[in-house]
């Protein structure tokens, strides 16, 4: 099996990368080849005997989505995207990286396809936002798109994109809707969500943090681990089961920002807590405000995506994956 993995260098990309090759496969079928593309060069994985490319790509450059399939990977993981802050900030190049890159991949595996029947598995991450108030608690699997932002109208666009270009037979796609990945390992990014992470990563390593929303703040959350075992999942599933309703929003946890607290004062104690700073910030709270509170997910539940159920779980994670098992 050959893997192509578009957006490899970013967190989730790496976790993606080392734990295919960890666990040796996809759905019992072993890796042979391996392709690694982001705008910066990602790293080669430690442990991997297969064959290793890895280079830097902008894939909404001219002739880069054409060169990206030249050697017709059978499972493409398409990650890369501009975050929702950023996508809010520039307009131009948000829809150039989150819709027009998008569209350039897809048509050219339409093209090849039609060229000589090239057939890969899409796994692409699409997002909650493309849901938007007002919203019920939970969301039903049936509830409609009405993105609230320029990344959740992007990602919603993609979307139908996956499932018509699955349906006219030129790939197998299916959509991962993530929820919001918590906690994020390393330095905060520029995403509008990156202080739910924050408010937590921080005060584990006795650093202070900023919360800009109020304690009443309702989310979806997942762990980078959980997120990881979706695509890895989406990769190996059966997608007759979805029919054409490709994409499926993910379980996750239901939290607001004084339960994330509290669960922090459970596993690091009040000192931790002490270093959270309240700092208001209008834009942001106003982004929040339109967000999803939380899924039924059933849909991706019976087809055996699993998360974390509570955030005493996810802060386990990541003390467990980034800082070695212990406080």
């Amino acid at each position: 099996m050959h893997i192509l993995i578009i957006g490899a260098a970013g967190m989730v990309g790496r976790k993606l990368t080392q734990r295919l090759v960890s666990e040796g496969g996809v759905n019992g079928q072993p890796i042979d080849a391996l392709t690694l593309v982001d705008v910066v060069k990602p790293d080669a994985p430690a442990g991997f005997a297969g064959s290793v490319a890895a280079r830097e790509c902008d894939f909404s450059a001219p002739g880069e989505a054409e060169a990206l399939i030249a050697s017709r990977p059978d499972v493409i993981f398409h990650l890369a995207a501009i975050v929702s802050g950023e996508a809010e900030q520039d307009f131009d190049k948000g829809y150039r990286i989150n819709l027009d890159g998008t569209r350039y991949l897809f048509d050219a595996i339409r093209i090849a396809n039609q060229a000589d029947g090239y057939f890969p598995r899409v796994v692409f991450t699409s997002s909650i936002a493309v849901v938007g108030a007002p919203l019920p608690y939970p969301i039903p699997d049936e509830y409609h798109l009405t993105p609230l932002t320029s990344y959740g109208t992007q990602k919603a666009i993609s979307e139908l994109l996956l499932a018509d270009y699955s349906r006219r037979g030129f790939f197998d796609g299916i959509g991962i809707r993530l929820p919001t990945v918590c906690i994020r390992p390393g330095k905060p990014n520029k995403a509008a969500s990156g202080f739910f992470s924050g408010i937590l990563r921080e005060p584990l390593v006795g650093q202070e943090a900023i919360l800009p929303v109020s304690d009443e703040v309702r989310h979806w959350h997942t762990s980078p681990r959980s997120a990881v075992g979706f695509l890895i999942h989406g990769a190996g599933l059966d997608l007759s089961r979805l029919g054409w309703r490709r994409s499926l929003s993910m379980p996750g946890v239901s939290a607001t920002v004084g339960e994330q607290i509290e669960a922090l004062r459970r596993v690091a104690g009040d000192k931790a807590v002490q270093l959270i700073r309240r700092q208001p910030d209008e834009a942001i709270m106003k982004m929040v405000a339109g967000w999803a509170p939380g899924f039924e997910a059933k849909r991706a539940t019976e087809l055996g995506f699993t998360s974390e159920k509570n955030f005493d779980e996810i802060i386990q994670v990541h003390i467990e994956d980034e800082l070695g098992g212990k406080l």
